[in-house]
């Protein structure tokens, strides 16, 4: 993303990923908050100043937000178990990622999760994750540490060794 930032080359560059961390999220429509997402981005990128890293780390912060917000909404405002069925169903949205890891990262609680997701899929150092979320940085190593070892356990064959405490 060097010169200047530009809409369409930043939503090319980090829409998979940024549905990775929604749908990794569980937010129920992250096609529809990753279209908020970018909405924001095309609206304020002229303001944004920074580099490659600065960029996702602000594109992140609105992802993070949005799901913040997209959670209060829904608690607002339950939905209605008895919704009418669609005619047809929605075209599938291919997966970024191995379905097992999926599956292992719903294993997690969602503030190891959100921790994982923002670190390995986001690309973000320690001290962005922190500040996304609002932690400290020894609280987010915390939670990524127990994260790994869950996944670990998660994904290893029953019987195979996992991450001690020792191992790292």
């Amino acid at each position: 993303m060097a010169d200047a930032p530009n809409a369409a080359r930043v939503y090319r560059e980090l829409a998979p990923r940024v549905l990775g961390y929604l749908r990794a999220q569980r937010v129920p429509d992250p096609e529809d908050v990753l279209g908020e997402v970018f909405l924001h981005v095309a609206r304020d990128i002229r303001r944004f100043k920074g580099d490659d890293a600065a960029m996702r780390r602000w594109v992140f912060s609105i992802a993070h937000n949005r799901v913040v917000d997209d959670r209060r909404r829904r608690a607002r405002r339950p939905q209605a178990a008895n919704a009418p069925m669609p005619d047809s169903p929605s075209p599938p949205v291919p997966d970024l990622f191995d379905p097992s890891l999926v599956e292992a990262l719903a294993t997690l609680s969602a503030d190891q999760r959100e921790v994982v997701v923002l670190r390995f899929v986001a690309d973000l150092p320690l001290e962005a994750v922190a500040r996304i979320t609002g932690r400290r940085v020894g609280a987010v190593k915390a939670l990524q540490h127990r994260a790994l070892t869950n996944l670990a356990r998660a994904v290893s064959p029953e019987g195979s060794p996992t991450l001690t405490e020792g191992d790292e």
